[in-house]
Formats: C-alpha cells, structure tokens, sequence
C-alpha cells in the first residue's frame, strides 16, 4: 500500500455515484433558488404590523428562509455522498398522467376563477380536484362515489373558509370574494 492509497477516504458502499448526485444537485440548487426568488419578492410586502404585531410579509419571509435552508441542506447532504439511505422507487417508473391532469386542472382553475367566485369557492374547487387526482392516482376504489365527493367538497369549505379569514381579519390581507356574498 502506497502512502496515498493510506490517506484515501474508503467510498462508502451505500453512497450513489457522481453521475448519479447530479440530479440531487439540481434539486438543491432549484429549491435554494426558489427560496431565494421569494424572498425577492417578499422585499415589496408591507411589513405594517397587523393583530398581534404579526404582518403580511411574516408567512412569505418564513416560507422563503425555509426553502433556502432545505435547499442548502440538500446541497450539504450531495456534498457528502449523496441520499445514502433513499430506497430504490417501487412499481411503475412513469408518473401517473391522470392524476397530474385532475392536479393541474385545480390549480389552473383556481387562478382562473378566483377573482369571479371569491377566495373561499375558487381554493374548495382546487381542493376538490387536486384529492380527487391524488385518490385516483392512489387507486382508491371509492374516488367517484357521491359521498367522497361531498366529503371533499365539505373539507375544502372547512380549509378555506378559516384560511380567508386569517389572511383578511389577523394579517389585513384583501383577498377576493364573490361580490355581495360577504366573506365568501
């Protein structure tokens, strides 16, 4: 043995290879640039504090700052070889289109009609079609039953009604509502 090969750090067994930390790298560096863009953006957010000293630029400064430190912990985790414990994927190697479908759609209508129905109707649809992509892509068997549907639609209400008006009562954040409804 050679005083350099003495002096060489073992490669750990469980630790991908170089060429396969690339894409690791990528997701370090896309969710630290996330974190950072919104952070940019939050600079033009009030921070005139509302209930409880607590201001509309809170949420976005804590969501940014704990993006940039995931994307630095994804950075440092690559550095030092990589996703060492990740379990090989199971079943199918393609992503499930269906599902990405009923996702997609309740997001693009959500920013479609958020303005025309309100903040409270507009997120319970997108709640609505995003479970419903998520339990078809699960293989639910009960997905398209009437009763899942009223289930879902209900929780959506139950999750975007408080949300509403947390962001326009305690941060003094105007959000859209269906015009003459009140806080719908």
């Amino acid at each position: 043995m050679t005083a350099t090969q003495a002096h060489e750090p073992s490669p750990d067994p469980g630790a991908p290879s170089s060429r396969a930390r690339w894409p690791q790298m990528l997701v370090g560096l896309g969710v630290l640039l996330i974190g950072a863009a919104l952070a940019w953006g939050a600079i033009d957010i009030s921070s005139q504090a509302g209930y409880g000293g607590v201001g509309p630029n809170f949420l976005p400064w804590l969501v940014s700052g704990t993006l940039m430190i995931c994307g630095l912990w994804i950075l440092w985790e690559v550095r030092t070889g990589g996703f060492r414990q990740l379990d090989e994927p199971t079943g199918s190697t393609h992503g499930y289109w269906s599902g990405f479908v009923w996702v997609s759609a309740g997001l693009l209508l959500n920013a479609a009609l958020i303005t025309i129905i309100g903040f409270v109707l507009s997120c319970t649809l997108c709640y609505l079609l995003a479970v419903q992509g998520l339990r078809r892509a699960g293989g639910q068997a009960g997905a398209n039953q009437p009763r899942t549907w009223l289930t879902d639609t209900f929780t959506g209400l139950v999750i975007s009604a408080p949300v509403y008006w947390m962001f326009t009562k305690f941060l003094a954040i105007n959000l859209p509502g269906l015009t003459g409804t009140g806080w719908l």
